[in-house]
């Protein structure tokens, strides 16, 4: 069967892949829908992100939704032709952070997908995929597997929130409106923030925020003005989501987040150069969020109730054997969101 291979910064192949056989406990997947994340944009424009490179070609892709086309012994819980949504984290379940319940930090994690690991853990932009029964969520009849796939994405969020504490009533800011940050909007608000207001430097992104239920958004570099009016009395925001991964927005933000306000950082980017005299008179708690573990549970379940709506984030559909036109999409910030491949 054919897949997506990366072999270096920019050359993207479709190639032919062996499917492995299934085994106990096991799921053959027929991939259906695959959504780009911004670890497949880094890996395919530069080769990979920070000190995590590609040294060896490997299947792109971690977001995706598809059909059982077979089961393996020992797996009763499954049947041939249900739609799932996969997560692609595997951890271990036996290090000592699994055993703490801290399985997003597994000493032993194999993620779709991931450079971190020598040889790398090959991805899901693939025709077929035998996964882990423990890692298949089974999605409702009136969810496309669109909206599936976007349950990995969203999971991230879910986490990030989780790690901010209890937003009922509060105040959230959100940096940053990629995908991650209009998904932030999404659980934030589901999580019972009274007021969400998100910033970026595009007008689509922020469109798009507002559209899934952000109360106001503001153009930093046009409209700066609008944030520093938050910044009266020591601040106003009680918590702050930082999904850009940029440290300007990050310490930006500082001026317009109330003293004992809580940071999440979710966006990756480089080294940051933070202001330690204002986090420490301001007594800010500064805490980082990674991936996610019962959250994808969690974000399929929400889907399939239709208690949010992912569908306005999805832009785009676009045949895996057109890869260069889909990632070229969807690293155009003025016209999309989330970019899938459709490899039925």
């Amino acid at each position: 069967m054919l897949a997506l291979v990366i072999h270096s910064a920019g050359d993207l192949r479709v190639e032919e892949v062996p499917t492995a056989a299934v085994g106990p406990r096991q799921l053959k997947v027929r991939v259906t829908r695959g959504g780009i994340c911004g670890s497949d944009l880094h890996y395919y424009q530069h080769g990979g992100f920070g000190t995590v490179r590609v040294v060896e070609p490997m299947v792109l892709g971690h977001e995706i939704a598809g059909v059982i086309e077979d089961v393996g012994p020992d797996n009763s819980a499954f049947k041939v032709g249900q739609r799932i949504a996969v997560s692609p984290s595997w951890p271990c379940g036996q290090c000592r952070y699994c055993q703490m319940g801290l399985q997003n930090h597994c000493l032993d994690m194999r993620y779709f997908g991931s450079a971190m690991r020598r040889p790398h853990v090959q991805g899901a932009f693939r025709q077929e995929i035998v996964v882990e029964a423990h890692q298949a969520h089974l999605l409702s009849d009136d969810i496309t597997d669109g909206e599936g796939a976007m349950a990995e994405p969203f999971a991230v969020a879910l986490h990030a929130v989780q790690r901010a504490g209890p937003l009922l009533g509060k105040k959230v800011l959100v940096t940053g409106c990629g995908p991650i940050g209009a998904l932030l909007v999404i659980a934030a608000r589901r999580a019972g923030a009274a007021q969400i207001v998100v910033t970026d430097m595009g007008d689509f992104p922020l469109r798009k925020a507002k559209q899934v239920g952000a109360d106001e958004a503001i153009n930093i570099a046009t409209q700066p003005e609008q944030l520093a009016k938050y910044s009266a009395d020591k601040g106003s925001f009680d918590v702050l989501l930082e999904a850009s991964g940029n440290d300007r927005a990050l310490r930006g933000a500082f001026d317009v987040l109330r003293p004992r306000g809580v940071i999440v950082q979710v966006g990756l980017g480089g080294e940051m150069s933070l202001p330690i005299n204002t986090i420490v008179a301001k007594e800010f708690d500064l805490r980082g969020a990674f991936r996610f573990h019962e959250e994808f549970a969690v974000a399929v379940e929400l889907i399939n109730k239709g208690l949010v709506d992912v569908k306005p984030l999805i832009s785009a559909s676009l045949p895996f054997r057109d890869a260069g036109r889909a990632f070229a999409l969807a690293a155009d910030r003025t016209q999309a969101m989330k970019v899938q491949f459709d490899f039925a």
